[in-house]
């Protein structure tokens, strides 16, 4: 929640601070999901799959 008192500057950094950390977090998520994907011995990877996964990176 907000502080009314707080400077409004400080709070939209304070947004985008947050922004930036999940952007990071899913990016980091779903690198590490291709790389298990891809590096997985008992199957090919699904082509289908990793092009799918693509658009969120």
């Amino acid at each position: 929640m907000p502080d009314q008192h707080a400077p409004c500057a400080g709070f939209a950094q304070q947004l985008i601070a947050v922004e930036k950390a999940v952007v990071d977090a899913k990016q980091t998520l779903i690198c590490d999901h291709v790389d298990h994907c891809l590096s997985s011995p008992a199957k090919d990877p699904d082509t289908d799959d990793l092009i799918a996964i693509k658009k969120y990176l």
